[in-house]
């Protein structure tokens, strides 16, 4: 038997609750309550893709430029300028 973890808190706790759009099975932790699917990964931006952003944004792109260049969110791209930033 294969024991799945939570990607969130980490707990062994996860009940299956339903399947995706993909198809890929869900689950929901008894612990903190958060769902996720198997095989998933916690959210976020990869650091090359990071780099790739902020490189751009130097040379003067415009955040919508960059959101629409790089399909993500303003909201993601503004995350990333403000961690960015000390």
């Amino acid at each position: 038997m294969v024991c799945v973890l939570c990607v969130h808190c980490q707990s062994e706790r996860l009940v299956k609750d339903g399947f995706g759009d993909n198809g890929k099975q869900r689950y929901r932790c008894r612990s903190c309550g958060k769902r996720s699917r198997e095989n998933g990964r916690v959210p976020g931006v990869s650091p090359e893709k990071a780099a790739q952003v902020l490189a751009a944004l130097g040379e003067r792109m415009s955040l919508r430029a960059a959101a629409r260049t790089f399909k993500m969110s303003r909201d993601t791209i503004s995350a990333l300028l403000e961690k960015k930033t000390p």
